[in-house]
């Protein structure tokens, strides 16, 4: 069924292409346009309509993006007293009428402009594009912003877990897909084909990537995994050009050394909790000897922070690196209660727990500058992320293992007047 779905889906994008390549142009401005395909009853009028507005959109400016985004996110708006009215009525007299009275009233019009937009085949990616220009373009504007909101509310639903597929990648892929996976890595880059294959083609090597029907060629996200005998410390030992090759089934631990979102367009939609748990239960049932699920993690706030408060760092004291890097893990937080560091969010969201940090861990460039040189395992207890999840969600509690609370506790935080004196 996947293999269906995938040639499918691959077949409406090159009818969506050929489509798009015969359109004979309307020349009236483009929220004309949109205001009549949000309007129209006809299946083939409101098609053309659709095929139009993206490939026009796709050909824009940045002006003129920005321009089209103001129109259909202030004339496609909602109408608060109509709101207000709706709800009123639902209020006095709650029926299958006036409570669709009143999702009709509160749902605005380009919400349902979206929608038509993607009734043409393959236009899912085109939108996905089409929110990363909203994104980049309408940054602090709250207009702007709202209208974000109803991309999100439908992208939600779209990428919902059961619509993705999960595809193995290894160097057999096809060349257009590892081009990708180059280009989209984010964590450590890949230098060269030869870095790639190293990564890919080796037992003990693994990549995993969410794919949608609606865009066959195009990783929402991926996980490179490395298979070992016991937890790592360093990403350049993990990669190492002269590293020995293990068997696979020699393994017990299975490491997330880097994990990449790929579409700027999808934001904010969260899927990564759901490619780690997937390819750890896929990974336990290949392999009867993995008992250990961890990442080898950046710590990509750490020195900004360790700036702002006025913590000393020095990346060539690695000791001390690691004991900062304990204490920004386990007590630095922002909106509100939350960490501050965003992997460290994102993995204790999905359940983990802190497990180990490591001094000269990453000793990149950017390694160095980010994080003095630190990584983090986050240790993934496939019987406990449930309830680490509900804990975290409920409590914002950091748990930790005992060796990083220790090392945590050993760092003396200034007080509030010489962080003042240190700004």
């Amino acid at each position: 069924m996947t293999l269906l779905a995938d040639l499918l889906s691959t077949v409406f994008e090159r009818r969506y292409r050929r489509d798009a390549s015969e359109l004979v142009e309307d020349g009236r401005p483009l929220i004309e346009l949109a205001t009549d395909l949000v309007g129209s009853t006809g299946e083939t009028s409101g098609l053309a309509l659709a095929r139009q507005i993206l490939s026009r959109f796709a050909d824009l400016d940045d002006a003129q993006k920005l321009s089209f985004f103001c129109d259909i996110a202030t004339t496609m708006n909602i109408d608060p007293e109509e709101v207000r009215s709706a709800l009123d009525a639902y209020e006095q007299a709650p029926s299958k009428a006036t409570y669709r009275a009143f999702s009709e009233a509160a749902e605005p019009a380009r919400q349902e402009l979206v929608r038509r937009l993607n009734s043409v085949p393959g236009a899912t990616g085109a939108l996905v594009n089409m929110r990363a220009d909203l994104l980049r373009l309408g940054r602090r504007d709250p207009e702007l912003e709202a209208l974000d909101l109803d991309f999100r509310h439908l992208f939600a639903s779209w990428f919902n877990r059961g619509f993705l597929v999960l595809r193995p990648i290894n160097w057999e892929s096809p060349a257009h897909i590892l081009e990708k996976i180059i280009a989209y890595e984010a964590v450590h880059a890949i230098d060269s084909w030869e870095d790639l294959r190293r990564r890919l083609e080796p037992a003990d090597r693994r990549c995993f990537a969410f794919f949608h029907p609606s865009m066959p060629d195009e990783p929402l996200i991926f996980v490179e995994v490395a298979l070992t005998r016991g937890i790592p410390g360093s990403v350049q030992a993990l990669l190492a050009e002269d590293r020995d090759a293990m068997a696979a089934g020699d393994a017990d631990t299975a490491v997330f050394y880097s994990i990449s979102n790929c579409q700027a367009g999808l934001a904010s939609i969260s899927f990564g909790n759901s490619l780690i748990k997937q390819v750890a239960s896929d990974l336990s049932a290949e392999l009867s000897k993995l008992n250990t699920f961890v990442t080898l993690s950046p710590i990509p706030g750490l020195t900004k922070w360790l700036d702002q408060v006025g913590l000393s760092w020095d990346v060539e004291a690695p000791e001390a690196m690691q004991a900062l890097a304990a204490h920004y893990l386990l007590n630095a937080k922002s909106r509100g209660t939350l960490p501050f560091d965003p992997v460290a969010r994102f993995h204790l969201g999905n359940g983990a727990i802190v497990h180990a940090v490591h001094a000269d861990a990453d000793t990149s460039e950017k390694g160095r500058s980010q994080s003095g040189g630190t990584m983090v395992n986050y240790l993934y207890d496939l019987s406990k992320v449930g309830q680490n999840h509900e804990n975290f969600a409920t409590t914002r509690e950091v748990v930790a293992a005992s060796p990083v609370k220790a090392l945590a506790a050993s760092v003396a935080v200034p007080t509030t007047q010489e962080r003042t004196s240190h700004g």
